[in-house]
């Protein structure tokens, strides 16, 4: 979860959550990516409390890689102490009941929103490094417990970097300021990225220029998803479907499904959601990881 900060002359009347709010990490399932709802009785299955080996705020920014039957989670931990996001992650082999294994990395720089995906016979890493001025990739050299700085892949002012492989090429999104959306590509996944000719594809628009998790396929559709930030940061999930894409073109719409997550009300995501790690399952139905806030205190 990134940290924005206060910009002059805001384009909607927001108001930014605060760090103290209490953020979780929880458990949904539908019978499609699109159509969630909670999967444990309105209880997260992963709080701060399960941190052990720091003193964390919050929990969010869940990521999956599945190994055999174990499914192991990343996500950002608040570091009380350092006041700035680490990597952690747990494990599990039902989704409910998750072992804390610990921090994974930590920097001198704020890290969070830790995008983990698999590539030839490696694991790769790419969380939010936006205080570094740089999207940075990691490889897993003990998974999951050990990585190693590759390269920097772009270099500015970026959070929440997103990449995904289509049609021979990787392409990355990545969120720039507080409201636009940047897109890059490249042949290799360590690049060289260039900069796509209808970048940004989202300016001056907070309620979907950040990225809300990874880019699915779902049944033949490209599908993103986007952190809507009105009427404030982390209010809700929103869906889209990319119609084109190639390194001269883009364009994509909003579904009439979204958005797909948002704060129930109640409970541990009372306030809001924004973040969600969609994995299919073997029935043809749906889990979904995500996070979501209520105040600190009240969860």
């Amino acid at each position: 979860m990134g940290h924005d900060e206060p910009e002059e002359a805001p384009l909607f009347p927001t108001q930014v959550a605060p760090l103290q709010a209490c953020w979780s990490i929880g458990l949904y399932h539908g019978d499609s990516p699109l159509a969630l709802t909670p999967a444990t009785a309105g209880a997260p299955i992963l709080t701060a409390e399960h941190v052990t080996d720091v003193v964390a705020d919050f929990v969010a920014d869940p990521f999956c890689h599945v190994v055999g039957r174990t499914h192991v989670l990343f996500f950002e931990i608040w570091n009380r102490a350092l006041q700035r996001g680490e990597i952690a992650c747990a494990s599990s082999r039902d989704l409910t009941s998750w072992r804390y294994d610990g921090v994974v990395l930590r920097d001198a720089v704020h890290l969070s929103y830790p995008c983990v995906f698999a590539h030839a016979s490696d694991v790769f890493m790419i969380p939010e490094t936006r205080e570094a001025g740089a999207v940075r990739l990691y490889r897993a050299e003990a998974f999951p417990h050990r990585w190693r700085f590759v390269c920097d892949l772009v270099h500015g002012d970026f959070a929440d970097a997103t990449p995904f492989h289509h049609e021979g090429r990787w392409w990355l999104f990545a969120h720039r300021g507080l409201d636009e959306l940047r897109l890059y590509s490249a042949r290799e996944l360590d690049g060289p990225y260039e900069e796509h000719p209808a970048s940004p594809i989202v300016a001056g628009n907070r309620r979907t220029s950040r990225p809300a998790g990874r880019v699915i396929n779902y049944r033949g559709r490209v599908l993103r998803f986007a952190q809507d930030a009105w009427p404030h940061y982390g209010s809700r999930v929103r869906a889209l479907e990319v119609d084109h894409l190639s390194t001269r073109g883009y364009a994509e719409h909003e579904l009439a499904e979204s958005p797909i997550l948002e704060g129930s009300g109640s409970g541990w995501n009372a306030l809001g959601m924004h973040h969600v790690e969609l994995l299919p399952q073997p029935d043809g139905r749906w889990s979904a990881i995500v996070d979501g806030y209520t105040p600190a205190g009240f969860q």
